[in-house]
């Protein structure tokens, strides 16, 4: 699955994030500014890309403004611009 068109999902809230999609010529590009990056980086990172893996996305950009989000929110966030963007149709729940 590939990211179609671009699509936002969050906020820049305390313990919030926004994401980010857009439609990437190859592969799948993911940048992450947080706050909190030094502590907690390699987690948000960790969760970003398993939601990706989840939704078996192989091409897009994305891009995480994180301000202290939990990993539940990362992923709802996720899940929501990524439904967004790819204008899927066919949801999946067990996915989710």
């Amino acid at each position: 699955m590939k990211i179609v068109k671009a699509a936002i999902a969050g906020t820049l809230e305390s313990s919030d994030l926004m994401v980010k999609v857009s439609p990437c010529e190859e592969g799948i590009d993911v940048t992450v500014n947080s706050e909190v990056y030094k502590q907690f980086g390699d987690q948000i990172t960790a969760v970003v890309y398993e939601t990706l893996r989840a939704f078996n996305i192989t091409q897009g950009q994305i891009i995480v403004e994180d301000k202290g989000a939990l990993d539940c929110v990362i992923r709802a966030r996720m899940q929501a611009a990524i439904l967004r963007g790819t204008e899927s149709q066919d949801i999946v729940w067990e996915k989710l």
